[in-house]
């Protein structure tokens, strides 16, 4: 096959619709672009990400919800931390933050020190604290637990993830209508019918010098071309549009897989959802928003959460990665047209138990505190803080079932009924999300 070797082509000269298939199929570029779906959904690829934002946009009114999840099992105590509590400062001594260490919230809590970021959301009334979130009979295992949340199913064992039935539900046939961007796709996006999206961590490959050119070559129109070749064509000459957008997190991605920090993140969270590189995945899932994909859910996801030894320093790293995401895309979403509507919640599968143990850690708890953030939310706190005093089995007692949140996302940002997601569960959080 003979590749163009300059960027513009004439029209008396322009490349055939068959060249450029082929330079599509055997290039590898489509392939590497590619989003890939569950079986039930066609493979669809870079061209129907491009042709989705000018022919079907997301509208500006259209809710769009971002889940987080926080692989491991990470210590609420310590993130929303009441550190003038004697009981607290008892139970974890060389382990618990001083009140002048914590960032002050008001009503005895503060934020972990490495949550500054998310302090100024606070303060600007646009993150809500949702406060002992859990669910019945609680399990201690990882698997259980984290089955649990992804499924929204406390009590019975179901094939499905809450937001694939959400898909399932929904009526829409659009492969776009979620997308993962976890190193694996979350159960929670997986239906019986239809599973979500799965977008390449590491972008799109374009290929430089005289490939390149010849890529960009085929992107320009030629009078003689069919419909579809000239619909091929568009698409190649959007390829760099959409990796323009891309590349800078993309970058940052590979400046990241070389910190040795990021190397001992990713060996801590070895079996609970390894490195998440969440400042990449929001990074994407920013970009795509901004393009005015038509996606109205996306799952990212940060592990290294399971601190049973050397916690403190760990997880005020792990938080700090985790304030630097969530900030930045949140400023990006307020500062941009179509990300007003956009709401994130984050979660991890279970707390951690309220006493320290020997390692300078702690072990497998229960109730925890959720964030969520946007400029729908109504900042503060939500649900009742646990007490210290009145623990259930030494584990802090659920005060906020899990599914109140659930069901207030697929209502209130989503627009669906939450009873046919939830297997009728009709409980909400009022006041969590603007009108």
């Amino acid at each position: 096959m003979t590749v163009p070797s300059a960027r513009t082509t004439s029209l008396s000269t322009c490349v055939s619709g068959l060249t450029r298939r082929r330079f599509l199929q055997y290039s590898g570029v489509a392939a590497t672009g590619t989003l890939a779906v569950g079986c039930t959904s066609p493979t669809v690829g870079v061209a129907d990400v491009l042709a989705a934002t000018t022919a079907a946009p997301r509208s500006a009114q259209d809710g769009v919800l971002v889940v987080v999840t926080l692989y491991g099992g990470n210590d609420g105590l310590n993130t929303v931390i009441p550190a003038g509590d004697p009981v607290y400062q008892q139970a974890r001594r060389d382990l618990a933050y001083q009140p002048h260490e914590v960032l002050d919230l008001g009503d005895g809590l503060g934020l972990n020190p490495g949550l500054a970021g998310l302090k100024g959301l606070w303060d600007g009334k646009n993150l809500a604290v949702v406060r002992g979130v859990g669910y019945p009979t609680p399990d201690h295992s990882h698997f259980r637990s984290m089955a649990i949340w992804q499924t929204g199913s406390p009590t019975t064992s179901v094939p499905s993830g809450w937001l694939g039935r959400w898909l399932d539900h929904s009526g829409s046939t659009d492969p776009l209508q979620a997308v993962s961007l976890d190193p694996v796709m979350a159960p929670l996006m997986a239906g019986t019918q239809r599973s979500a999206a799965s977008f390449p961590p590491g972008g799109l490959q374009l290929p430089r010098g005289a490939a390149g050119a010849g890529l960009a070559a085929l992107g320009d129109p030629c009078a003689q071309d069919s419909s579809w070749q000239a619909a091929a064509a568009q698409a190649i000459s959007e390829i760099e549009v959409i990796s323009d957008a891309l590349d800078p997190a993309v970058a940052a991605a590979r400046q990241s897989d070389s910190d040795p920090a990021a190397e001992s993140t990713e060996q801590q969270g070895a079996t609970t959802g390894g490195r998440g590189a969440l400042d990449i995945q929001l990074g994407l899932v920013a970009a795509m928003i901004e393009m005015g994909a038509p996606t109205r859910a996306y799952s990212v996801s940060l592990g290294g959460f399971d601190t049973h030894s050397d916690e403190r320093d760990t997880q005020q790293r792990l938080l700090g990665e985790l304030d630097g995401a969530l900030t930045a895309f949140q400023h990006r979403m307020s500062a941009h047209p179509l990300g007003h509507k956009v709401v994130t919640m984050v979660y991890s599968e279970f707390g951690r138990r309220v006493t320290a143990n020997g390692s300078e850690g702690t072990d497998h708890g229960t109730a925890g505190p959720m964030f969520v953030l946007g400029d729908q939310v109504l900042g503060g706190f939500h649900g009742e803080e646990p007490s210290l005093s009145a623990l259930q089995q030494d584990d802090l007692a659920v005060t906020t079932d899990f599914r109140d949140v659930y069901g207030t996302m697929l209502q209130g940002v989503l627009g669906a009924d939450p009873a046919r997601t939830l297997d009728g569960w009709t409980g909400h959080l009022d006041g969590l999300l603007r009108a």
